[in-house]
């Protein structure tokens, strides 16, 4: 793998081996060559002085040249390599990272900047290296893909079903469909999921079925699950049950406006009711005060008729004396 300097800090060539060479005392299965282009912590002092200083323009002007010259020489190393390899039978071909569709994630306790390759998935920058061989991969399953959590897990299944998956930890959820689009160029199956899945224990039981890729029982009648598809129903039990909840939290809420309508007519009614019978008692009320008027009318009458009956005979009294 070539991958000239751009936005880092060193230019480097990269051999990821098939079997592994004895590099002092230890195996190693990554070999790789660099140059620095700019020292970390000049990097970060040039940071600190100001645009317009003449010293630090002349420097990007240097480190711009000096970019361009080590990317030409160790472009022209791979050339050499590739044409001597030609030269004796053998095929060499150097891959370059696509810079445009790398993401972030922390494939080994550290965020770093991952980039797909043609035929990779490659850090190189940051030690230990990360690098996975697509050849290899036999699915991907995304983990932790929720609309609440805002980063997700991404697991690499070995064709090797014997060996643990690699993994990439916590990619931020606006790199998932440009990565789900790659995986379709690079025609790798791919599933998703709510939750972290004990990997140990499914490529046990992956590696002990012998109709893993098949889609019936070994009575060649019972359905099941072809191959990957069954990751798709772990957690979507669970799923169901939030969905049923927040579905029973709802009907609960619906219930309660229903009675408290329902109260709210019932006491509008008995309102209404208790209107109509104060209506109702109050012209029982009218109508005795009218007979009350009536017979006080009448009373009135007696009397006066009464009182001018005693006045005629006072009358007739003095006229007979």
């Amino acid at each position: 793998i070539f991958q000239p300097c751009e936005n880092e800090i060193m230019v480097l060539i990269h051999f990821h081996l098939k079997n592994p060479i004895m590099v002092g005392k230890k195996k190693q299965k990554d070999i790789q060559f660099f140059t620095e282009v700019v020292d970390a912590s000049q990097t970060v002092d040039m940071g600190r002085r100001s645009m317009y200083d003449p010293d630090e323009m002349d420097d990007e002007q240097r480190e711009r040249q000096l970019r361009k010259k080590l990317n030409e020489a160790f472009k022209e190393f791979c050339r050499k390599v590739e044409n001597t390899a030609r030269k004796n039978d053998y095929t060499v071909e150097f891959d370059i990272p696509y810079r445009d569709l790398g993401f972030q994630g922390n494939p080994n306790k550290e965020m770093v900047f991952i980039m797909p390759t043609l035929n990779c998935l490659v850090n190189l920058t940051e030690t230990p290296f990360f690098v996975v061989d697509l050849s290899d991969v036999d699915h991907v399953h995304f983990e932790r893909v929720t609309f609440a959590s805002k980063a997700f897990d991404m697991v690499l299944v070995n064709k090797d079903f014997n060996k643990q998956p690699a993994r990439v930890d916590m990619i931020p959820n606006g790199d998932k469909d440009a990565i789900q689009e790659w995986l379709t160029d690079m025609e790798i199956s791919y599933t998703e999921g709510p939750m972290n899945l004990n990997w140990k224990q499914i490529m046990q039981t992956v590696a002990a079925d012998d109709r893993f890729y098949m889609n019936t029982e070994e009575d060649e009648v019972t359905e099941k699950e072809a191959g990957w598809e069954f990751l798709r129903m772990y957690g979507k039990d669970d799923a169901e049950e939030e969905e049923e909840e927040d579905e029973s939290e709802f009907s609960g809420e619906d219930a309660g406006s229903e009675e408290s309508e329902e109260e709210s007519d019932f006491d509008a009614e008995s309102e209404s009711e208790s209107d109509y019978d104060a209506d109702e008692d109050l012209e029982e009320q009218g109508m005795d005060w009218e007979d009350m008027e009536r017979e006080a009318a009448i009373d009135d009458k007696r009397k006066n008729k009464r009182d001018i009956e005693d006045v005629d005979d006072g009358r007739g009294r003095r006229g007979s004396s």
